[in-house]
């Protein structure tokens, strides 16, 4: 497969000092700033095309990456500020993708999420860019998917009750669709265009997560969202309908083209199903 995508995967290594240091990150090691291109959105592209641990890239990246992590279990992805939740969800998914799922620590970011916890079930930030409105006491949706994302590579994957709740959150923010959240996710026009990669809370990420959990695999809200996933494929495959627009020049996530690896991912959910 590396070799089928061999202009993308230089493309995105030709990009490495884009930001003004090694590996996609700035100066002062931010590996979230530059987005698509930043050092987390990098590698998550890289080992969506088929780089592995075996990679010196990779490794590279990856040892970036967790020199952010923390004694406490979080990822604080700039030098400075506050250290959110989605940052610690966020960084945990992209180097359990990458291949380490087993590294000692993560195993204690994998147990601080379960600690911070909401009690609604979901993983919310403190934080109010939009005011203190009724909608922000709720969890952040899409945090909560990363979340998800993450613990679907471990041994809690449909071991633990916490997991459950926070799938049935997503299975009722389908019904509601209202913007939740300090940074108000919701579900509209937007939501509903196929995003790939999975970059941000999009239909196409929203089911294959879900597809992972055996609680919302015969639940008609699932069965719902992904109908609308499979009604919007095109002779089989998936049609990338809203890919970041800093991606033009890679193969494998054109506009309004269909794509070989997303439609892999889809193929997984069914797998997931039976």
């Amino acid at each position: 497969m590396t070799k089928h995508y061999e202009s993308d995967i230089e493309e995105i290594i030709a990009k490495r000092y884009d930001n003004g240091g090694d590996l996609w990150t700035s100066p002062d090691k931010r590996i979230a700033k530059g987005s698509p291109f930043s050092t987390l959105g990098s590698a998550l592209m890289l080992a969506e095309l088929g780089l592995t641990t075996s990679s010196p890239v990779i490794k590279d990246t990856a040892e970036l990456i967790l020199s952010s992590w923390r004694e406490d279990g979080r990822f604080q992805i700039a030098p400075k500020g506050a250290i959110y939740p989605c940052h610690t969800a966020g960084t945990a998914r992209i180097l359990c993708r990458m291949g380490y799922t087993n590294d000692n620590r993560l195993k204690k970011t994998f147990e601080h999420l379960l600690k911070i916890q909401h009690n609604d079930g979901g993983w919310r930030c403190n934080t109010y860019k939009f005011g203190r409105g009724p909608e922000t006491v709720y969890s952040n949706p899409g945090t909560t998917l990363e979340v998800l994302d993450t613990f679907r590579f471990t041994h809690f994957l449909n071991n633990n009750k916490q997991l459950d709740k926070a799938v049935e959150f997503l299975l009722n923010h389908w019904e509601t669709r209202e913007p939740l959240g300090p940074c108000h996710y919701g579900i509209g026009t937007l939501f509903m265009k196929v995003e790939y990669p999975f970059f941000r809370y999009n239909l196409f990420f929203y089911v294959h997560v879900l597809s992972f959990y055996d609680i919302a695999k015969k639940d008609n809200r699932f069965i719902e969202a992904l109908n609308v996933l499979e009604s919007k494929m095109v002779k089989g495959k998936i049609i990338v309908e809203n890919p970041n627009r800093k991606l033009a020049k890679l193969s494998f996530c054109k506009k309004g083209e269909p794509s070989d690896l997303a439609t892999e991912r889809y193929y997984e959910i069914l797998n997931n199903l039976e």
